[in-house]
């Protein structure tokens, strides 16, 4: 019972992850500038995996998408690989998941289910780091240049989206771990044991046979005395 509430909590805990990997991939403000006048905010720049915008004062954007993948930098090109590669694994291991937990009548046997689940919380894993990566190395790239004295061109801060990012990662590794370790709790199940009573008689075997009436045995020394000789 205990391992069954074990994987459905790794289970939400996956999904909620994956479901805020997922979401991070189409929002807005991964990396985020704004221009402040003397009363408002003159202007915000702000730009994501797959276009960058500004927005003036009077709430209108103007955004523009990258022309060519190809064009592209290639910290860009290694984020979108690995958000879309941590989107994929995490609905695989979704899938996997649903087969492996006992909760659920698919699987096959026990042996073969627990095999399954911790397949499940190894793909969460990978999932995890990927995303954990991408975001990393796109925020890395915003404070190298940050603190870069001699980058002259519009300098941005850390967005939304990375914390969110960095937050679904995190639950997917979590939710990943906990799965590989309800195998190992399942494998602590204690074993049946039974007491050794030691070998059973001919007699007593009889005696209970026979509805447990006393077995009288003769005596051969009053079988075979002196007055049987003669």
């Amino acid at each position: 019972m205990a391992n069954t509430a074990l994987e459905i909590i790794a289970f939400v805990v996956s999904i909620s992850g994956w479901l805020l990997v997922s979401s991070t991939v189409p929002t807005d403000y991964w990396k985020v500038s704004t221009n402040d006048g003397t009363v408002i905010t003159t202007a915000t720049f702000w730009a994501n995996l797959w276009k960058t915008c500004v927005t003036d004062s009077t709430g209108v954007s103007n955004c523009k998408d990258f022309p060519s993948m190809l064009a592209l930098d290639g910290y860009i090109q290694a984020c979108r690989g690995l958000m879309i590669a941590a989107v994929s694994l995490g609905f695989f291991g979704s899938i996997i998941a649903l087969f492996g937990m006992k909760c659920t009548k698919v699987g096959g046997s026990e042996k073969a289910k627990a095999k399954i689940a911790f397949l499940a919380g190894i793909v969460f894993v990978l999932s995890g780091l990927c995303s954990m990566t991408g975001c990393s190395l796109y925020a890395n790239k915003i404070t190298t240049e940050f603190f870069d004295p001699l980058f002259i061109d519009q300098k941005y801060e850390l967005g939304a989206a990375l914390f969110i990012g960095w937050s679904g990662a995190s639950l997917c590794i979590i939710g990943g771990v906990i799965f590989c370790f309800s195998i190992y709790e399942s494998n602590k199940t204690p074993r049946m044991g039974y007491a050794y009573n030691g070998p059973t008689s001919v007699v007593s075997s009889r005696t209970k046979y026979h509805g447990g009436g006393d077995v009288k045995a003769s005596n051969p020394s009053k079988q075979f005395d002196k007055n049987a000789y003669v």
